[in-house]
């Protein structure tokens, strides 16, 4: 029967580029406002709930990206555990996106919990969640009670170089062949938050999929709005405005920036810029000169005076930039920090790097294994292995602090995927460089853009463990300032510039063009010249690092470090993967024992082949066991020679092993020219032989020949030329005398009987068979 129409539900179709996507709202979870959203055959339920007010002195906001497996049809592959576990890291930084667009759209001095979960129902392989999660975060509190500053879209922007094509919100499948694959979110006026990968493409094309997305956000937000207009709720009022409150900070703040700008300048241009620098002193200080005399319900108290210094440095910042055209530290507007680069700053690390740039200082670690040692995931894409991991790390003493000291953060899985973002286009295949690649970067001090020193220590890192980067990559953080008028736009920012700034732009590339951007705005537009100024200011700044860095260490080391595992790899064809295996696992098991190196196999469908991966830290037992793998898989035909060796010795031929793993059986009667009455006459176990290739037989056995072609057909001649008595071999075809080139039958008869009926001698001895 059908399903009744379910009652109060609204639905609509948006078209975000050439996609269309089903809205649809009051379906599920009514006691929140939620939305659901259908692209193909992926569905993604997005709810957002306003909690109570709490005094945390920041915004409580709590957004999540729940994918499990089910959405894929996925059972999770643990023996003993099925519930889903913990969010990959992906689904973090899914999450990440989202928050960091719409969490500078909520109204300052907002304290309320504001929870919004987007849950992945449906996954059809093509459509990736996050896009939807967006869509739906942005839409669902457009249309809740909570106060936002919308409207506010997302989109995926790709681009190929192959095609001069933009791509809106391309398929996975797209994705593969794609050189920017770009997340947006804006309006039709701004762009909002940036988060790209690249293949090293220009300047230009960043810029043109920055434009090209706010000129789509305009018409998708307005059928957001309208929606907005049908189904949503009354805004509430969640700021307290009180005018006597706000009348008495501007008043405080007034009087600090004007009987305190010595100590707001000295404040502004500290060396540590501004943010570490500990105000409670001064604000204690304060707060006892200005109360005297006051009563104690009229006095200021620490807090309020802290709020009072942090706003006034704000502003003498802002202003000293943008009307002096003078930065904190003195620094020229495009200027780059004093810049130190060392490798191999320790001894057992596979490589190691340090770099430097003003008070953000950077230790990045890299370390070598077999490509077992590949990360693998479970997700709703189902199976992957990476042999590239990069992992950042910032500790609470690289700010100068003591804090929670234990698992990465968001923003930790964050800067650390941008950086391995950055590098990874440079990263050799396995075909290349068969090993698994370990990156850390440890955060020694901190005073703005650390997740591009990640970038610029990581490159000499790798280069000094011996990786074969394809080029080198370095970056930035790139800033600005603006009071809507006069654009300043800053190179190389510090923490205070990034603090009180109005943009943190991070871009990272080779010379060749970008690999990777992060980008997150506070303004409700940026001219497309101001874009083009900070790419292009980037890109210089970046050539002057990348100089710097390879003053340090030119090129990727040839030889790799004596601490680090050696590989090699043999390429074998996919049907070759099982024989090489064995039954249960029989055969590579006991190479790896008798080899006594550790031997991966991972097969790549696409191409066909099967890729061999030998580790060991001896490399004698590396050459056994690959030369063992090759001789196992090598293709031969009649007629190939090798040298082998005797393996086993019986009266009626000789087994040689002409490969590694491979043997064949040398018949007596081609042991040698001569007569032979056993082959036990002529070789014994560990001889060592040259055979060539006779036969292949049906069921897989080779035959081999220790006779030359020549003596072969000399044989063949003397056989064909062979009496008729018994001692020249009687028979019409002859005897043991000349042989006949029909396969001989062995039984266990002493004598034989030619074609004739006659009985030939004693010529085929008892017993002898293949």
């Amino acid at each position: 029967m059908p399903y009744p129409t379910y009652p109060n539900v609204f639905k609509k179709d948006i078209l975000v580029g050439d996609k269309k996507i089903a809205i649809e709202i009051g379906h599920y979870s009514e006691q929140v406002t939620a939305v659901l959203l259908t692209l193909g055959e992926t569905v993604v339920h997005t709810t957002v709930a306003l909690g109570r007010k709490v005094n945390l002195g920041y915004f409580p906001l709590s957004l999540e990206f729940a994918e499990k497996l089910y959405a894929a049809g996925i059972i999770k592959g643990s023996r003993w555990v099925k519930r889903d576990g913990r969010p990959t890291d992906d689904v973090i930084l899914k999450a990440r996106a989202v928050d960091r667009s719409l969490r500078p759209m909520f109204p300052d001095g907002m304290t309320n919990e504001v929870q919004i979960i987007n849950t992945v129902f449906s996954f059809d392989g093509e459509n990736d969640p996050d896009m939807l999660g967006l869509l739906g975060s942005c839409l669902g509190v457009m249309i809740s009670e909570i106060p936002f500053d919308g409207p506010l879209a997302g989109l995926r922007m790709g681009y190929s170089k192959t095609d001069d094509k933009y791509v809106v919100n391309p398929t996975m499948t797209e994705r593969k062949t794609l050189d920017l694959d770009m997340t947006v979110s804006g309006n039709g006026k701004t762009i909002v938050m940036v988060e790209a990968g690249a293949n090293e493409v220009s300047e230009a094309v960043v810029v043109e999929a920055m434009v090209k997305s706010q000129e789509l956000f305009a018409g998708i937000c307005a059928e957001m709005e309208a929606i907005v207009k049908e189904v949503g709720k009354p805004k509430v009022d969640l700021v307290e405005k009180d005018a006597a409150k706000e009348a008495r900070r501007d008043e405080l703040k007034k009087l600090v920036a004007k009987s305190y700008s010595d100590e707001i300048h000295s404040m502004v241009i500290n060396d540590k810029g501004g943010e570490s620098v500990d105000t409670s002193v001064l604000s204690t200080a304060i707060a006892e000169k200005l109360n005297k005399g006051k009563d104690e319900a009229d006095a200021y108290t620490v807090g309020e005076i802290s709020e009072a210094l942090y706003k006034s440095t704000k502003d003498h910042a802002r202003s000293m930039i943008l009307n002096d055209k003078i930065r904190p530290d003195g620094r020229k507007t495009d200027e780059i920090r004093p810049i130190w680069c060392e490798v191999d700053v320790f001894p057992r690390p596979h490589g190691s790097a340090m770099f430097k740039r003003g008070m953000t200082q950077v230790v990045t670690v890299t370390t070598l294994g077999a490509p077992s040692l590949g990360q693998y995931i479970e997700g709703i894409e189902g199976e992957e292995v990476r042999h590239y991991m990069h992992h950042y790390n910032m500790p609470p003493y690289a700010s100068g602090e003591a804090g929670r000291f234990g698992a990465p953060k968001r923003r930790e899985i964050g800067h650390g995927a941008l950086a391995e973002r950055a590098l990874l286009p440079m990263i050799p295949s396995q075909e290349e460089f068969p090993y698994a690649i370990h990156v850390v970067s440890e955060v020694m001090s901190s005073n703005g853009s650390t997740s591009q020193a990640s970038v610029c220590g990581s490159t000499m890192s790798l280069m000094a463990a011996g990786v074969p980067l394809k080029r080198p990559v370095a970056g930035m953080a790139m800033g600005l300032i603006s009071d809507d008028k006069t654009y300043v736009v800053l190179s190389d920012i510090q923490g205070l510039e990034d603090h009180v700034g109005d943009m943190d732009f991070k871009v990272a590339g080779t010379s060749e063009g970008i690999t990777a951007i992060q980008m997150d705005i506070k303004l409700k537009g940026i001219p497309r010249t101001v874009l083009d100024q900070a790419l292009e200011q980037a890109k210089v700044g970046r050539m002057h690092i990348m100089g710097l860095m390879l003053k340090a260490i030119a090129e990727p080391r040839k030889q790799l470090s004596q601490y680090a595992p050696k590989i090699e790899q043999v390429t074998i064809a996919i049907d070759q993967i099982g024989g090489l295996i064995g039954p249960g696992g029989k055969i590579i098991k006991a190479m790896i024992k008798d080899y006594g190196a550790q031997i991966d196999i991972e097969e790549d469908a696409e191409k066909g082949i099967g890729m061999v991966y030998v580790s060991s830290p001896d490399q004698s037992c590396i050459d056994r066991a690959v030369a063992a793998i090759k001789g196992m898989t090598q293709e031969v035909a009649e007629g190939d020679e090798f040298d082998g060796t005797v393996t086993r010795v019986e009266s009626y031929g000789a087994f040689v092993e002409y490969l590694p793993g491979r043997e064949g059986l040398v018949h007596v009667s081609r042991l040698t020219a001569d007569f032979v009455n056993s082959a036990e006459d002529i070789v014994k176990v560990g001889d060592a032989v040259h055979v060539r290739i006779v036969e292949f037989k049906d069921d897989g056995r080779v035959g081999l020949s220790m006779l030359t072609a020549e003596q072969e057909a000399q044989a063949r001649e003397k056989r064909n030329s062979g009496g008729g008595d018994r001692g020249n071999g009687g028979g019409d075809r002859g005897g043991r005398g000349g042989y006949n080139d029909r396969p001989r039958r062995f039984d266990d008869r002493r004598g034989g009987r030619d074609q004739g009926g006659n009985r030939g001698g004693s010529d085929r001895p008892s017993g002898n068979r293949y």
